[in-house]
C-alpha cells in the first residue's frame, strides 16, 4: 500500500471491497457501473486539468508556505470584526475534534442531545445580553442577520400598513457598510425602500415600516436609541438594533431601550478572524415572532418518560414544508461556531466576560487621553472600543503605521478609527500613541490611566445576566474540560459510524485538511487588511476558484455566498442583473421541479421572482412535455429554471440536455443546484448538462465538517457572461464589473474554511477526485442491491441504477401502524444516525453513503436495516421494539423491565454493536408537547409549568 496517497486515505473501500462489491451488483467492472449510471451524452471527454495531487506531506509545506504570504499586522479596523483569543481548552476539545466537527444537524434530537445543549447555553447568554426571550440558534453573519430581520418585520406589517403598501425601511448612516450593503441586495427584489441619514433627524411616516440603527455605531459613537424607537413606535415602525454583544456587558441592552429585534455578530466571543469567517451572527427578538423568526431555535420539551430533553423547535426545515410561502431559505446555521461561543460564555461567565469588556473599555480609555495629549481631536464624546480621530496628514499616517506593522481604520482623507479589542495590551497602546505622535511630530509622556466616564449613566447597563449555573460552574480548564467531552459523548459524529444522509454528503474530514484552520496566519487576518497583506489568501482563492472552475466547466467563481441557500439566492440574483442589462427585467418567472429542496423556492421568491412549479413524473424524473408547456407559456416572462442533478431522488435523468435546452430557446437562463455534485466531479459537469450558474456545497462534496449544521459554504461558478455580475464588497473590491451588491458580510465569505476544500483538491487531484465520485457510485449502488432485497426503492435510472444515493420507501408499513420515524429512531440502538428523513418523499429514508466508508461499515448498516426488517415483519403494536426506541442505558438497566422483548433485544439487537455501544441519552422527544410550551432558554422546565 503507498502510505503517501491521500486518495488511499480519502477512499474507504480497499480494493479487495471494491472487487467484492462490484461482483455483488453483478457487473464486470466500475467503469461499466459508471456508464450503467451517467447517460453517455453529458460524460467527460477528458479528464480534469488539475495540478498533480500532493500527498499529506507535501500539502503540509505547500500551506505554510502560502500562509507565510500573510502578514499578521496589530490590527484596529474594527467595522465588525475583532481580534481575540480563544480559550486553549475551547480550541482543543471543540474546534480541533472531529465529535464536534463532524456530527451533522440536530434534526434527531435523540442523538443530539450534547450540541442541543450546547446551543441553548448559547441562546441564553443572546438572550440575556440583548434583553430579550426568543432566540434562534445562530444565523451566517451579522449582515445577513439584519436582512433577515428587515425582511420578517416586512412580512409582519399591519395590517394597515399592508393597507397604504408601507414599504419604507430606514437605515442608520451609522450602520457597518457591508450590512448596508446586503440590505441593498435583499431589499431591491422585494419592492422595499431603503432611506439612508440620521437618525437623530429622521422623521417617521405611514409608509416607514421599520428602522435598524448601529449600537455602538460604525465609527464608535455609543447612542442611546430609546427616544428613536419610541417615536418609532409612535408610527407603528419597529426597529432592529444592530449590537456589538461584547458591549452589552457594560451597555444598556437593545430590549431596555425597546428594541423590537437585536442582531449582530458573536465573533468577538473567541472565534478567530479568519479573513471574515465563519461566524456565528445572532438573532434576539420578543415572543411575538416566534412563529416567523428565520433559523433555528433550540427548544426544551420532555421525552417518553416525561424527562427533560431537548430539541429543534418550530421553524424546523421550515422551507421544506412552506417552500415558496417560506419567510426564509436559511437551511444552515453557524452551529460549530454558536457553540464556541456559547461556550467561550460559559467558561469566562457573566463576571469573566464584563471584565474583559471593562479591560478593553480601559485601554480605549488610556489611548483617548493620550491622543489629546498630543493634541489630537477625538470626536467621539461617548465609546466603548472604538475612537475617531483627525489627523494632520493621513499618508504620513499610514506611512508609519505600516512601517510599525500597525492597521487602523482609514475614514477619509483625515480621520482614522481605532477600535481596541481583547489582544490589546497597554504595550500596544503605547506602540499606537507613539506612532501617531511622531506623524504628528509631536513629542508626549504617556499617561497609563484615565479615570474619566465616557459612558452616560443612562447608558450604563444595571440589569444582571446569564445568573444561570452553567455560566457560573465550569471556570477552572478541568471543570471546562469535563463538561465539554460531558455533552460530546451525548451525540452521535463521524467519529461513531457512517452518517448516510442523503442529499448531505457525510465523508471524511480529513485532519492534514482540518490542521491549518488553527494557524494564525491563516485564522487571525481581518477581512478589510489591505490586499497586499493577505497574499496567502488570495493565492489560495485563486486556485480554489480555477479548480471551481474546471470541475464545473464554468467560467468563474465567487466564493461569498456563505451556505448552500446563499449560494442559491446569489445565483438567481446573478441571473437577475443579467435579464435586467439586457433590458428584461419583467423576466421573473422561475421555473422548479415539485421534487427540489424546499430552499429553492424560497430562494427565488427572495429574489423577486414568481415560482411556477412542474409536475414530476411517476418515474421521479421531471415531466419534460410540462416544463416545455410551462416555459412556452411564460417565455415572455421566464426568468430560470432551478433544477437539482442528479436529481434529489438519486437519478442522471437522460433529458437533462433537453430540459436545459428548453429553458434557453425561451429566453431563460439555467440554475443548477449542486447539492448532489459528489456524483458529478470528474465525470461531468454542469456546463456539460447546460446549465449556466451552479452552486456547490463546500460543505458537502468538498468536504468542509457539518459542524452539527454550520458551517457551510456555497461558493457560486458561472458561465462567461453571468461573470460581470458577480458579488461585490463595499470595503474591499471583489466580483464582477457590473457586480450585484453584497450576499454576505465578508468579501470572501467563510474564507478560513476555504482552506478545507483547497486541500481536499490539492490532496486528491484529478485522479483521485473522479476516482472518489466512481466509488460513492459504487457505495450507493452495492447498498441498493442489498437493501431491495428486503425494502423497495422508489426510483433509478434507465438501467437500473442509482447515483449516489437512493430512496427506500417505508410507506407501505404504515398500515401494521409503523410510521418511518420509527425507523429512524430504531436506528439509533444500532448506532446509526438515520438517513434523511421524509424528504423528498415522506414516508421515505434518503440514503447516501459516500466514497469514505468501506464495506465493512456498510455491512454493519445493511444488518442493521435487515434487522429492523425482521422486526418489522414480527411488529407487535401492543408492545413494539420498534415504538419503544430508542432505549437509554437508564431503561435497560432500570430494576423494572415489563416489555415482551428482551433488554439484550432492545440494547444489543447485533454482535457489532456490543464492541462499541452508542447509548441515546434521551428516550423519544415529544415535538409537540415542546411547540405548544416553548422554552428556549436554560430557566428551569418547572418556571414554565
Amino acid at each position: 500500500m503507498r502510505t503517501d496517497s491521500f486518495v488511499l486515505r480519502h477512499i474507504g473501500p480497499r480494493q479487495n471491497d471494491v472487487d467484492a462489491m462490484i461482483k455483488n451488483i453483478g457487473i464486470n467492472s466500475l467503469d461499466e457501473l459508471i456508464n450503467q449510471t451517467i447517460p453517455d451524452d453529458i460524460r467527460l471527454q477528458k479528464p480534469l486539468n488539475l495540478p498533480e495531487a500532493l500527498n499529506e506531506s507535501e500539502f503540509v509545506t505547500h500551506i505554510k508556505g502560502l500562509a507565510a504570504k500573510n502578514k499578521q499586522f496589530d490590527t484596529y479596523i474594527g467595522l465588525g470584526y475583532h481580534a481575540t483569543i480563544t480559550p486553549a481548552v475551547i480550541q482543543r476539545n471543540i474546534f480541533e475534534n472531529p465529535s464536534w466537527y463532524t456530527s451533522y444537524t440536530p434534526y434527531q434530537a435523540e442523538i443530539s442531545q450534547g450540541r442541543l445543549e450546547a446551543l441553548l447555553n448559547y441562546q441564553t447568554m443572546i438572550g440575556d445580553l440583548t434583553g430579550f426571550e426568543l432566540v434562534n440558534s445562530s444565523l451566517l453573519d451579522e449582515g445577513t442577520s439584519a436582512s433577515e430581520a428587515m425582511t420578517m418585520l416586512f412580512g409582519n406589517r399591519s395590517r394597515t400598513q399592508k393597507k397604504v403598501n408601507a414599504n419604507t425601511f430606514f437605515v442608520s448612516d451609522d450602520i457597518l457598510p457591508q450590512t448596508a450593503d446586503i440590505l441593498k441586495t435583499r431589499a431591491t427584489p422585494l419592492n422595499i425602500e431603503l432611506v439612508f441619514g440620521n437618525h437623530e433627524t429622521f422623521e417617521f411616516t405611514e409608509n416607514v415600516f421599520g428602522a435598524i440603527v448601529q449600537y455602538p455605531a460604525k465609527n464608535g459613537v455609543v447612542n442611546d436609541y430609546t427616544d428613536f424607537i419610541t417615536k418609532a413606535h409612535e408610527n407603528d415602525s419597529k426597529v432592529i438594533v444592530a449590537a456589538d454583544l461584547l458591549s452589552l456587558t457594560l451597555l444598556k441592552s437593545p430590549a431596555e431601550m425597546g428594541a423590537d429585534v437585536a442582531v449582530g455578530t458573536t465573533q468577538r466571543f473567541g472565534i478567530p478572524l479568519g479573513y471574515g469567517g465563519p461566524h456565528a451572527g445572532y438573532f434576539a427578538t420578543s415572543d411575538t415572532y416566534k412563529r416567523s423568526m428565520p433559523g433555528r431555535i433550540i427548544g426544551v420539551t420532555v421525552d417518553a418518560d416525561e424527562n427533560r430533553a431537548l430539541r429543534m423547535a418550530l421553524q424546523t426545515r421550515e422551507q421544506h414544508i412552506k417552500r415558496e410561502k417560506a419567510t426564509s431559505n436559511i437551511c444552515t446555521a453557524q452551529v460549530l461556531l454558536a457553540v464556541m461561543a456559547g461556550m467561550y460564555g460559559v467558561y469566562h461567565g457573566p463576571n469573566g466576560l464584563k471584565y474583559i469588556a471593562a479591560k478593553i473599555h480601559n485601554l480605549t480609555k488610556i489611548l483617548d487621553e493620550n491622543l489629546k495629549k498630543i493634541g489630537l481631536i477625538q470626536e467621539n464624546k461617548t465609546y466603548f472600543d472604538t475612537l475617531k480621530i483627525k489627523v494632520s496628514n493621513i499618508e504620513k499616517v499610514i506611512k508609519l503605521s505600516e512601517e510599525n506593522e500597525i492597521n487602523f481604520l482609514i475614514i477619509d482623507d483625515s480621520t482614522i478609527g481605532i477600535s481596541i479589542n481583547e489582544t490589546t495590551t497597554l504595550n500596544h497602546i503605547i506602540s499606537i500613541v507613539t506612532v501617531l505622535a511622531n506623524a504628528e511630530s509631536k513629542l508626549f509622556a504617556f499617561d497609563t490611566k484615565s479615570e474619566k466616564q465616557v459612558i452616560p449613566n443612562e447608558l450604563l447597563r444595571t440589569s444582571t445576566y446569564m445568573q444561570h449555573d452553567v455560566f457560573n460552574s465550569y471556570h477552572s480548564e478541568t471543570e471546562m474540560m469535563r463538561y465539554i467531552k460531558k455533552l460530546e459523548r451525548k451525540d452521535i459524529s463521524l467519529t461513531d459510524s457512517m452518517i448516510s444522509l442523503g442529499s448531505c454528503t457525510m465523508k471524511l474530514n480529513a485532519a492534514s485538511e482540518m490542521l491549518p484552520l488553527s494557524y494564525g496566519s491563516w485564522n487571525n487576518i481581518h477581512p478589510f487588511v489591505p490586499i497586499e497583506q493577505a497574499q496567502g489568501y488570495q493565492e489560495l482563492f485563486k486556485g480554489l476558484e480555477a479548480s471551481l472552475n474546471e470541475i464545473t466547466g464554468f467560467y468563474a467563481t465567487s466564493l461569498q455566498p456563505n451556505s448552500g441557500a446563499q449560494g442559491e439566492y446569489a445565483g438567481l440574483m446573478v441571473i437577475r442583473a443579467y435579464h435586467k442589462s439586457r433590458g428584461d427585467s419583467h423576466r421573473n418567472i422561475c421555473l422548479i421541479p415539485s421534487s427540489a429542496h424546499g430552499t429553492n423556492p424560497a430562494s427565488a421568491v427572495m429574489a423577486g421572482m414568481k415560482v411556477v412549479v412542474t409536475k414530476t413524473s411517476e418515474n421521479g424524473n421531471i415531466d419534460v412535455e410540462d416544463l416545455r408547456e410551462k416555459a412556452e407559456l411564460h417565455k415572455d416572462n421566464l426568468a430560470a429554471l432551478m433544477v437539482t442533478y442528479p436529481s434529489t431522488h438519486g437519478v442522471f435523468e437522460s433529458e437533462i440536455k433537453e430540459i436545459t435546452q428548453i429553458i434557453h430557446s425561451n429566453g431563460g437562463q439555467v440554475y443548477m443546484d449542486g447539492a448532489n455534485m459528489n456524483a458529478q466531479v470528474g465525470l461531468t459537469n454542469p456546463a456539460t448538462i447546460g446549465a449556466d450558474v451552479c452552486h456547490l456545497n463546500l460543505h458537502k462534496t468538498f468536504a468542509i465538517p457539518h459542524g452539527g449544521g454550520g458551517p457551510g459554504v456555497g461558493p457560486i461558478c458561472v458561465v462567461e457572461h453571468l461573470a460581470e455580475f458577480l458579488p461585490s464588497n463595499p470595503v474591499i473590491k471583489t466580483g464582477g464589473e457590473n457586480a450585484i451588491t453584497a450576499i454576505s458580510s465578508a468579501p470572501w465569505g467563510s474564507a478560513l474554511v476555504d482552506i478545507i476544500s483547497y486541500a481536499y483538491i490539492k490532496m486528491l487531484g484529478a485522479e483521485g477526485l473522479t476516482q472518489a465520485t466512481k466509488i460513492a457510485i459504487l457505495n450507493a449502488n452495492y447498498l441498493k442491491s442489498e437493501l431491495e432485497k428486503h425494502y423497495p426503492i422508489l426510483y433509478a435510472g434507465e438501467k437500473g441504477r442509482a447515483a449516489h444515493e437512493m430512496i427506500v420507501d417505508f410507506r407501505q408499513f404504515k398500515e401494521k401502524g409503523i410510521e418511518v420515524v420509527d425507523v429512524a429512531k430504531r436506528l439509533m440502538d444500532y448506532g446509526f444516525h438515520a438517513p434523511t428523513l421524509s424528504f423528498p418523499v415522506a414516508g421515505t429514508l434518503m440514503i447516501e453513503p459516500t466514497e469514505s466508508e468501506n464495506k465493512a461499515e456498510l455491512d454493519r448498516f445493511i444488518s442493521a436495516m435487515v434487522s429492523i426488517k425482521e422486526e418489522i415483519d414480527n411488529f407487535d403494536a401492543e408492545d413494539s421494539v420498534l415504538k419503544n426506541a430508542p432505549h437509554t442505558q437508564a431503561m435497560i438497566t432500570a430494576d423494572d423491565w415489563t416489555h415482551s422483548y428482551s433488554r439484550q433485544k432492545a440494547a444489543f439487537p447485533l454482535e457489532y454493536i456490543k464492541e462499541n455501544k452508542y447509548w441515546p441519552t434521551v428516550r423519544r422527544v415529544n415535538d409537540a408537547y415542546g411547540d405548544r410550551n416553548l422554552i428556549c432558554s436554560c430557566n428551569p422546565i418547572e418556571d414554565y409549568m
